[in-house]
């Protein structure tokens, strides 16, 4: 990812990869500190008097000690709304799922459309059209918008999740359960919170019918990886499509990577990538560090 020079004064170091133990070595003489996934803890940050600004390079920041900045004085900000891609990818999913299209394409690799008798090979399942399907969104900012404006060029009905357990349902909202209850198409795309952990589990799934498909591009603890898998295998839900896991990379496994079958996708957490989403996020981390510096900063969380 390219990064224009800030047009304030500055000195730049820029490192591939960071292991915890070199982050206070390396961020010694640091005012800003620029950073992805690599976490900087309570622990650093006392040993970093000098640092004013940790500018997290990506939408989350659990990966900063958010409470240790507010005590030390350290501004954080992050990057929003940048991703024009995670929709994309979202029907990218579901257009597969829907369209079978796993299955078609093993079918012609195989040869089984070179041997057929007539000018079509058909597999199970049947392909289920877009147009009047009920499309669940768990999820509903920026990238939940999008999503629902897509679903609505497809002719989909549109159904905003109110929180789970809410007391109250907002206006233009649908309670939790009856969206997993009328939901053709769940989309997950929302944080990764103490609330939201574990969301999706067999007592939820259970509730989906059977011909849905779950469609995750949030966070992978938002659902219960192993119920998934059951659910997938005993034919609860119709399929998934997953560009997140629980623990990424998935050095120890997980169940739904042992599943072999046409109904899951899951893609290595690169619903965000494109060349268009990665210039908006350089352009805004860039403008995140001008606005602070001169200041008027800007996308603070702390």
């Amino acid at each position: 990812m390219p990064l224009r020079a800030p047009c304030f004064p500055h000195r730049w170091t820029e490192y591939p990869d960071t292991r915890e133990a070199e982050v206070v070595e390396r961020l010694a003489d640091a005012t800003v500190a620029i950073t992805d996934q690599v976490a900087i803890t309570a622990e650093h940050l006392a040993e970093l008097p000098q640092l004013r600004l940790i500018a997290v390079a990506a939408t989350g920041v659990n990966h900063v000690d958010l409470e240790a900045c507010r005590r030390r004085g350290v501004a954080v900000s992050n990057v929003r709304n940048w991703s024009v891609s995670v929709p994309e990818h979202v029907f990218s999913l579901i257009l597969a799922l829907r369209r079978n299209l796993l299955a078609y394409h093993e079918a012609v690799q195989g040869g089984v459309w070179q041997r057929s008798e007539g000018y079509l090979v058909q597999v199970e399942p049947m392909p289920r059209s877009l147009y009047g399907a009920p499309l669940g969104i768990i999820g509903v900012g920026a990238l939940g918008s999008a999503v629902a404006a897509l679903g609505e060029a497809f002719g989909m009905e549109i159904l905003c999740a109110e929180r789970k357990g809410a007391a109250e349902v907002r206006p233009g909202r649908t309670p939790f359960n009856e969206v997993l209850a009328k939901s053709d198409v769940l989309v997950l795309l929302c944080p990764l919170t103490e609330e939201s952990f574990g969301m999706i589990g067999k007592a939820e799934l259970e509730l989906m019918p059977r011909h849905a498909i779950l469609i995750n591009c949030g966070r992978g603890g938002l659902l219960d990886e192993a119920a998934l898998a059951q659910a997938l295998a005993e034919g609860t839900i119709a399929g998934a499509g997953l560009d997140v896991l629980t623990q990424e990379p998935p050095r120890e496994g997980s169940p739904l990577l042992d599943l072999k079958q046409h109904n899951l996708i899951v893609t290595p957490h690169v619903a965000w990538i494109s060349d268009r989403s990665l210039a908006t996020l350089a352009e805004q981390l860039i403008g995140n560090l001008e606005g602070f510096v001169l200041g008027h900063p800007r996308n603070l969380v702390v």
